[in-house]
């Protein structure tokens, strides 16, 4: 399998496959819009915004898991959008980790262990996939975007 084999929901219930991101480099992160790293949100819309001329498309994927999340993922992306001025693609509410995990979660994490295994440890875990749907590279949740820019250079 590769990362265009899953399909994942938009924040508006919309299901697509992530086959629509085929050529592209993108930035998957497990949000959560009450989470001591919000402010990266800010960081990731200023990295969507100076690289998506080139290909980088952003993914948000807001989770609960870590009790910091909204009741939804529509509430969650409205929250990111005005607080934020996020503009990349939100996704439904999921989890990260365990039995109800998304499939593309468990796929990058098994793509891309953290130090200490596969679990995504909190919210603003970061994957960095390149144009061929590889997982490259994941970013803990302390890193700050700007810290990602020349990995994501080499991407692009």
């Amino acid at each position: 399998m590769t990362i265009y084999d899953y399909e994942v929901t938009k924040e508006n219930g919309e299901t697509y496959s992530m086959d629509e991101y085929r050529g592209h480099p993108l930035v998957i992160v497990n949000t959560a819009t009450k989470c001591g790293f919000a402010p990266q949100f800010k960081q990731l819309e200023e990295m969507y915004e100076k690289y998506k001329d080139q290909g980088l498309i952003v993914l948000g994927f807001p989770s609960n898991q870590f009790h910091q999340e909204l009741e939804d993922g529509k509430a969650a992306a409205q929250a990111c959008r005005m607080t934020y001025g996020v503009s990349f693609p939100m996704h439904e509410l999921h989890d990260v980790n365990g039995d109800d995990a998304l499939p593309l979660f468990n796929y990058l994490k098994d793509a891309a262990p953290g130090a200490l295994g596969n679990a995504v440890k909190w919210n603003f875990t970061k994957f960095l996939v390149d144009r061929d749907g590889n997982v490259v590279k994941r970013f803990a949740p302390k890193t700050k975007p700007e810290k990602m820019t020349e990995d994501v250079e080499k991407v692009l």
